[in-house]
């Protein structure tokens, strides 16, 4: 396992140090100064981190977190008002990679210093690298990272004849599922996690919802009347029509889902990793059967055409330094510490979010605990970031209207999808 190196404090960072013992700007007038580090609420795994990098920095810093709400959209209008206003006691940010362009667009970043970003990547996935990059910045430090699976119950597939060791589509999936009279559970509610389903597969299918970044929103190129954003729709229009999604399907999120999956009702899910630690606790709670688990299968997320890999779905956690922190050299100091091989192991088997470094998935204790981490490893280094656009909010509140109910896509949902996304960005038309 390797360790990544701690930055020396510098010149500034000396006497940011001076300047705050002098100044009392610290948990106390004599202490070290505070960062404060603004999470996404989970099971206390990035507190436990807060205090070991405390320890670790010696004296040189204390972290203290403060906890964000629970859905990333109002993560996102909580740090943007404070951001904004100049808020200096925002130090470190744990950010939803999508909104990760409207932060560093706006000024609200410090910028990472290039000996942090090279280490930052290094052995990291892919798709972590690209959703903590901006306009070809890295403005962000890749933290942990998530992804969409193809769980799969062994014995349905088996009996359907499919050849799980091999990648499979969403035809297959939806034939095999007729056959045995089982369901294919995905995510169908107007929400987030639909735009997260069409766009895994309009870029699994060779497309992009944003075909060309631009200064002016009015400007942005978009790829929703391409052959690609056809096939996405006649995929999520056959799957949803299929007869072989649940009554709620149109309502249905990732709880949902892996209720179904987990009832049986549903042979196939696509579903991030937290389905396993969710399985395990019920089989300790005794509220679901160690044989039902025992009966779990994950593969690499479904294709859309046949031998062109899929896309799946990226997401997770960055670390981002405020603009207006007043420690922003020991602010990153702190982000080495808490991206360190080590934490992000801890991170991954204490509360079940996968590490951003590839490292981390060999780890055998990460293996015991998560028999799936080599498909998850592969599954990050195929996944794609969702649109990456400083109007993150606006592009998918747009997708979610056009696209919802998934029965009801057609052939004309990509150029009514990419008229509303236009109309909202030019400010002719509100969400």
């Amino acid at each position: 396992m390797r360790q990544r190196r701690r930055r020396r404090l510098g010149t500034v960072a000396a006497a940011a140090l001076v300047l705050c013992g002098l100044a009392g700007c610290g948990t106390d007038d004599t202490g070290p100064p505070t960062l404060t580090w603004y999470i996404n609420p989970d099971s206390g795994g990035q507190a436990s981190i807060a205090a070991a990098c405390t320890a670790e920095a010696g004296g040189a810093y204390d972290i203290a977190v403060s906890t964000l709400p629970r859905e990333s959209s109002e993560q996102r209008q909580q740090l943007v008002r404070r951001l904004a206003a100049g808020d200096s006691s925002i130090d470190i940010m744990s950010l939803d990679p999508p909104y990760i362009p409207e932060f560093a667009q706006a000024g609200f970043l410090a910028p990472v210093p290039p000996d942090i970003a090279t280490e930052a990547t290094q052995g990291v996935a892919q798709s972590a690298i690209d959703g903590a990059t901006w306009n070809d910045q890295l403005v962000t430090i890749p933290f942990w990272a998530n992804t969409q699976l193809l769980w799969y119950k062994k014995s349905i597939a088996q009996a359907a004849g499919l050849d799980m060791t091999q990648p499979v589509t969403w035809d297959q999936l939806v034939t095999a599922a007729q056959g045995q009279q089982t369901q294919v559970a995905a995510q169908g509610r107007r929400a987030e996690s639909l735009v997260v389903w069409f766009n895994a597969l309009i870029q699994s299918a060779g497309g992009a919802v944003i075909t060309q970044t631009a200064d002016k929103p009015e400007d942005i190129q978009l790829g929703l009347d391409t052959p690609q954003s056809q096939r996405a729709a006649e995929v999520m229009s056959g799957v949803a029509n299929s007869g072989v999604v649940g009554p709620a399907f149109t309502t249905a999120g990732e709880d949902e889902s892996v209720a179904s999956f987990e009832s049986g009702d549903a042979g196939f899910m696509v579903n991030w990793p937290f389905v396993w630690g969710r399985a395990k606790s019920g089989v300790e709670e005794g509220t679901l059967e160690q044989s039902v688990v025992d009966d779990y299968g994950w593969a690499v997320y479904p294709e859309v055409d046949a031998g062109t890999p899929s896309a799946p779905p990226y997401g997770g956690i960055n670390l981002g330094v405020g603009a207006s922190s007043l420690h922003p050299d020991l602010a990153y100091q702190a982000v080495q510490c808490i991206t360190s091989d080590e934490n992000q192991k801890a991170y991954f088997i204490s509360d079940g979010n996968p590490a951003a470094s590839l490292a981390v998935f060999e780890d055998p204790e990460v293996i015991a605990e998560f028999p799936m981490a080599p498909v998850i490893a592969q599954s990050l280094q195929q996944a794609k970031p969702r649109p990456q656009t400083a109007y993150y909010s606006e592009v998918s509140g747009s997708l979610q209207r056009e696209y919802h109910p998934p029965t009801a896509v057609s052939p004309a949902t990509g150029p009514d999808a990419a008229a509303l996304i236009q109309a909202v960005l030019s400010g002719e038309e509100l969400l």
